[in-house]
């Protein structure tokens, strides 16, 4: 005789049911339908993002328990702690709080060193993002806003790494803090207001108490900025490159949950784990070395961290007595000018997808991205930009080449300065060159099939090189490419010709000339088979 045993619902179960019927329940229920049914395109300029998200992580949990022990004060006092090098010197109290955490708290060191390694590989891995989505041309519409967001990210996590750059109050920060109160103090009209509520009074005022709660304030910023653009990537279709089956309207790749999102939480593991292994091994920012900060004071060699160092290249590379007097005040042109390149700089950095899109008269959303090659013009701006920022990073270090290779530093300087001004020009060119001659390869591979070192014999006597033919996926990719014809020059709805309108004639025509011709369609290239040997 069977027995039936009728399951018992547990009051999960059951509280899961009365969940699901409810409003929320059936729109969180929509939801993880939509993530599971989400294709995310499987490409490693993907993973950028990953790396950043972990950084972020690591930094606000260390940070986190670093708050419980640190005191941002500039009050003096007497060291007592582990360090017998330093027992009995005077001071700050941040300082202090940094040695205790280092030396008396267990683990404390490790996390001091996990925030620092964060702060450093951050703004690298933003960087990285930014690259990849510019040159593939990422930042088109619809996601202007997420290439915005990320630009201010990369600008929080440059405020915040300079900001807790200072926080510990050794020499080195001291010396860096030193550096700031000048350039502050050097502009006009404002440069003393500035400084005054910057440090709250004479050099080092409380400059630490000010700092503090700016550090903490941008990190806010910094994880608020990455969750918004998380959810504006999540609205908006992910963007893939071109290859079969591949349109605007549809995307291949795999779900986004649970195979993304697992590859996802694989490598920020990966990589905090990593963090916390060099965290662990290679010693960072060892302030007990460094010692107090000092106002009378400052450290030989010092160096900002290298997310910095095109700031203090740009301060480098500016000839001397480059000052004049004007309504009583002295304008230092060796400060401002700096001041004003950068800051152009980084604004043309922010709205370039807008300068484009106004130079393009294109409106249309783009979920297709492009090679590099493609876009020889957008290329080489990349690369003149990456070479100007280069050139300024290098010149950060310039006492440190002029001494590593036994060179004069007037010497270096003058090489850097004719390289800030030409280098960029240079790059663009080569690099727009070099792209058009991989767009004639790519043409040729098209029509011809690749080579493959196979060498035939006809037998009429020819000596040929068979040629095999590539395949579809490869064909749509490399015929694919939409070319963008220059904006035609129209008058407006009154019949003029507004210099805005030539202006933007003249830059498409630069922006989108130099191109080499593709096939039409993939039926209209053929690729020869490999023929036999005779």
């Amino acid at each position: 005789m069977t027995v039936e045993h009728k399951q018992r619902r547990t009051v999960s179960d059951r509280l899961a049911e009365r969940l699901a019927a409810t409003r929320f329940g059936r729109r969180a229920s929509h939801r993880w339908a939509e993530l599971r049914r989400r294709p995310v395109p499987n490409h490693w300029t993907n993973l950028f993002g990953i790396v950043t998200a972990a950084c972020v992580l690591v930094l606000f949990v260390t940070g986190l328990v670093l708050m419980f022990f640190y005191t941002p004060s500039n009050e003096v006092v007497t060291y007592s702690g582990s360090y017998a090098p330093l027992r009995g010197a005077e001071v700050s109290k941040a300082f202090d709080s940094t040695m205790h955490v280092s030396f008396d708290v267990p683990g404390g060191l490790l996390v001091r060193q996990a925030h620092h390694w964060a702060a450093l590989l951050l703004p690298a891995s933003v960087i990285l993002q930014m690259l990849s989505i510019f040159f593939t041309g990422g930042f088109r519409r619809p996601r202007r806003a997420t290439w915005v967001l990320l630009f201010l990210v990369f600008v929080a996590a440059l405020a915040g790494g300079w900001s807790g750059y200072a926080l510990p109050d050794d020499m080195l920060s001291g010396t860096g803090l030193r550096i700031v109160e000048g350039i502050v103090l050097g502009i006009p009209f404002i440069g003393t207001d500035v400084s005054r509520l910057l440090f709250g009074g004479a050099f080092p005022g409380s400059v630490l108490a000010n700092l503090y709660p700016l550090h903490l304030a941008v990190s806010v910023a910094l994880v608020a900025l990455l969750v918004v653009r998380a959810g504006l990537w999540l609205r908006k279709r992910s963007p893939q490159f071109r290859g079969s089956g591949r349109t605007e309207t549809r995307v291949m790749g795999v779900p986004l949950v649970p195979n993304a999102a697992r590859r996802g939480l694989g490598l920020g593991l990966l990589v905090s784990g990593i963090l916390v292994l060099i965290s662990a091994t290679v010693t960072i920012s060892p302030i007990w070395l460094y010692g107090p900060s000092s106002p009378a004071d400052a450290s030989a060699g010092s160096q900002p961290d290298w997310y910095t160092g095109f700031l203090d290249g740009a301060l480098r590379l500016v000839p001397p007595g480059w000052e004049f007097v004007w309504l009583d005040r002295t304008w230092t042109l060796a400060l401002l000018v700096p001041l004003a390149v950068i800051t152009l700089a980084l604004a043309v950095v922010a709205v370039y997808p807008f300068l484009e899109e106004w130079i393009a008269d294109d409106h249309r959303d783009h979920h297709l991205l492009d090679r590099p090659r493609d876009t020889p013009t957008r290329t080489g701006i990349g690369v003149a930009g990456l070479t100007f920022f280069g050139v300024l990073w290098l010149a950060g270090s310039a006492d440190l080449v002029a001494v590593a290779f036994s060179l004069t530093i007037e010497g270096v300087i003058a090489t850097l300065q004719l390289l800030v001004l030409l280098g960029p020009i240079i790059a663009f060119e080569l690099t727009r060159r070099v792209c058009l001659g991989l767009q004639r390869k790519d043409r040729e591979v098209v029509l011809h099939g690749f080579e493959t070192g196979r060498i035939v014999r006809l037998p009429g006597g020819e000596y040929i090189e068979v040629h095999g033919r590539i395949s579809d996926d490869e064909r749509q990719r490399l015929v694919g490419v939409v070319d963008q014809v220059p904006a035609v020059l129209r008058p407006d709805a009154r019949g003029r010709l507004t210099p805005a309108r030539r202006l933007r004639a003249r830059l498409s025509r630069f922006f989108f000339e130099d191109r080499i011709a593709r096939p039409e369609a993939p039926g209209d290239a053929a690729a020869p088979l490999e023929r036999p040997a005779v």
